[in-house]
């Protein structure tokens, strides 16, 4: 009997891996939508954190849309709206905290499997299928100056994404939102993980533009600007990014 009972458990558990494999093939394959739910968290257990949060809207991130719409023409995809977003309700409980950067893959491995679980756990219903699920985990201003880096799995598609509580700080929350879904979707970092420095071509804008420098706009999986070969800056808002070809590409936009 027990041995029946573990049989049928890894024919679930393959079953299950399977589904979701073929899910995310279909996916990148933008034959329709896709839907991304946005569940507002706070971070700080701060008054002035929910009192930011109470003030967002679903129009407020309307603009990420419209970005992916316009960068999607460019790609010729048959697809007016490929992603559409919905505002979700908060949530209370903070999703698990990645390992650090030097963490083993045992450590990475059980992180991957507890934010799985909580983003099971945390998943309100809003009305259609959810494809991803990205949790923006709203930091107050006042006591942080600096962020860790936000996180995104493709497994799963969710998304654990750090960002101030600020109407000022908006436009570039946007940038980091547009960058961590896109890592759902099988893109990667464009930059040098030791550096943050755009890598050439690939994390350029415009890698065959002549002079190189300055660029006029940052590619989004880097998210600078290149002003020199050692100089960049932060794309400020989503007008001042594009999604190059290479990301094009492992998003199933381009060949």
């Amino acid at each position: 009997m027990l041995r029946t009972v573990r049989i049928f458990f890894w024919i679930a558990v393959v079953f299950t891996a399977l589904m979701q494999v073929w899910d995310e093939y279909q996916g990148l394959q933008w034959r329709k939508p896709l839907h991304v739910a946005l569940y507002r968290v706070s971070a700080d257990a701060s008054m002035d954190v929910d009192a930011y949060m109470a003030t967002l809207n679903e129009k407020d991130f309307e603009v990420i849309g419209q970005y992916f719409s316009r960068e999607a023409l460019r790609y010729h995809l048959p697809l007016h709206r490929p992603i559409v977003f919905h505002l979700g309700p908060t949530i209370k409980e903070i999703p698990p905290a990645p390992p650090a950067l030097n963490a083993n893959r045992l450590d990475i491995i059980l992180w991957s499997l507890k934010f799985r679980w909580y983003a099971w756990q945390h998943q309100p219903s809003l009305g259609v299928p959810i494809d991803i699920k990205l949790y923006l985990l709203y930091h107050d201003v006042k006591t942080n100056t600096r962020l860790l880096h936000s996180t995104a799995l493709q497994k799963g598609r969710i998304g654990r994404v750090n960002l101030f509580a600020a109407p000022a700080q908006h436009a570039g929350n946007t940038v980091v939102i547009a960058h961590e879904l896109l890592h759902t979707l099988s893109a990667t970092d464009k930059y040098d993980l030791n550096t943050n420095a755009p890598l050439l071509p690939q994390g350029y804008a415009e890698p065959y533009m002549r002079p190189l420098y300055p660029q006029k706009k940052a590619e989004i999986m880097a998210g600078k600007i290149p002003l020199s070969a050692n100089r960049a800056r932060m794309a400020r808002n989503l007008d001042e990014t594009i999604i190059g070809r290479p990301t094009s590409r492992e998003i199933g936009w381009a060949r």
